[in-house]
């Protein structure tokens, strides 16, 4: 089985996945894999199966799996102390405006970075180049460093050119469709649909019938994938043999990648003011199509999210992320060396440049390093909601997805009614998604479904757990 690409790019990435979970990969099979040949074996699994199986049965560093558990009890054993409930008790005037603030926010940084998505993840001779590609795009254009929307204006030369979207600085009017926006209307939908006892089947059942399959990518394809190759017809209601951790894992090289970090909003902030809630309904979306870091990136983000209805200060909100992953992960590891480098460096490039010579050869969509490229930018722009989402998309990488969860955070804390208008006003509150179900739909109407959510998880939160 494919899905996402062929299966020999599939064995390619996993090599690389099964490194960073601590294999040792010995020569034999490194060899043989060497051997294939891109094109004339693509397709090739006669030869290219019983080298995944051989590859995904190597042992694991075992120190490192221990730091590393899936499962949510697990995970909450190894996390630090942290504030479980910051008990945000709004008026409805203050709550709208800070639901509107936080979807106007996403939105935003999504439309900012979607032009430059594809050139924020360049490679050139193995090297990461997007940074410097928007860089140089922008300075021809004399709009660095970015203060608005990316322009499309064509200038003499070869250089790197945008996507041609309905982001770009000529012609955005509202928010476009776009993953990183559906899946918030995706963990909305599903909590107006289930409510807070919603379980991954429930998300994936409503995946099914919302979400064009070509709207879903690389982690999300080859989940959805394995949840379709072993149900039948009308799941959840028939019968099947898929659990979250076959979903996640068969030929999934990518679940470690970005894609459940992209989906956290919806959760937390049907969770503000609830970080360790907001972690846990991000781990029962996130535990079925990704592992490890994958799912901590998510749970991180959601906690962070869920805080900024409460904690402005951008030291303390990556703090309380900390908080619900593991102490010892790769992404605790990490974020804490970031943290360094902030106090260490004057601006965001040459914090930039410390990330990128610290994992030089890390997929662009990872998890950590765009988490990495989040915190850089609630730092550096200080919560400032133009300043935070142009400084992320300024970091190059995946520029949509980070401008997006940086958006949703300092529009959580600024409101709607301080955010400004400079960037938010352009987009006429507007969404015109392309899933199943949601119709063009005003960004206020949004915070007002929000809210009504809210509240049904804190009646539930106060009828089932225990304070």
């Amino acid at each position: 089985m494919a899905g996402w690409t062929t299966p020999y790019h599939l064995l390619r990435e996993e090599f690389t996945q099964r490194r960073d979970e601590g294999c040792q990969v010995p020569a034999e099979l490194a060899e043989r894999f060497a051997a294939l040949d891109a094109e004339r074996d693509a397709w090739r699994t006669d030869r290219i199966d019983p080298l995944y199986d051989a590859v995904m049965a190597l042992p694991e560093d075992a120190a490192l799996a221990a730091c590393e558990p899936n499962e949510l009890a697990a995970i909450r054993a190894l996390r630090p102390g942290g504030p479980r409930d910051l008990h945000w008790q709004p008026s409805e005037a203050e709550a709208l405006d800070r639901f509107h603030g936080a979807w106007t926010g996403r939105c935003v940084g999504c439309a900012l970075g979607k032009p430059v998505e594809g050139m924020g993840m360049g490679v050139r001779e193995g090297r990461l180049v997007g940074r410097a590609d928007i860089k140089r795009y922008l300075s021809e254009r004399g709009d660095w460093p970015l203060r608005d929307y990316i322009s499309a204006r064509e200038l003499p030369g070869d250089g790197p050119r945008v996507w041609a979207t309905g982001s770009v600085r000529e012609r955005i009017d509202c928010m476009e469709p776009d993953d990183d926006i559906h899946y918030s209307l995706v963990g909305l939908g599903v909590l107006e649909a289930t409510g807070p006892d919603f379980t991954w089947q429930d998300v994936a059942a409503f995946w099914t019938s919302h979400i064009p399959f070509a709207m879903i990518c690389t982690a999300e394809t080859q989940a959805i994938l394995n949840l379709w190759n072993r149900s039948c017809h009308g799941w959840p209601r028939g019968k099947g043999a898929a659990t979250s951790e076959w979903t996640r894992r068969w030929r999934n090289p990518y679940r470690e990648w970005i894609g459940a970090q992209i989906r956290s909003d919806g959760w937390a902030w049907a969770c503000a003011g609830k970080p360790e809630l907001a972690a846990e309904f991000a781990w029962r979306d996130a535990s079925w199509t990704h592992e490890r870091n994958g799912i901590y990136g998510a749970m991180f983000c959601a906690a962070m999210q869920a805080a900024a209805f409460v904690e402005s200060d951008p030291c303390r909100l990556i703090a309380i992320g900390l908080s619900e992953i593991p102490a010892q992960c790769r992404l605790a590891r990490q974020v804490r060396a970031a943290l360094g480098w902030v106090d260490a460096c004057p601006d965001f490039e040459a914090c930039m440049e410390r990330l990128e010579a610290a994992l030089p050869t890390m997929s662009a969509v990872h998890t950590i390093n765009n988490a990495l490229v989040c915190v850089l930018a609630l730092c550096y722009g200080a919560m400032d909601p133009t300043r935070s989402v142009t400084t992320a998309v300024m970091c190059g990488l995946d520029t949509d997805c980070n401008g997006a969860t940086v958006g949703s955070l300092v529009g959580a804390v600024s409101g709607r009614a301080r955010f400004g208008d400079g960037l938010a006003a352009r987009l006429n509150d507007t969404i015109k998604p392309g899933i199943v179900g949601f119709a063009e739909v005003r960004m206020a109407e949004l915070a007002r479904r929000t809210l009504v959510q809210w509240r049904r998880v804190e009646a539930w939160r106060g009828a089932n757990v225990a304070v």
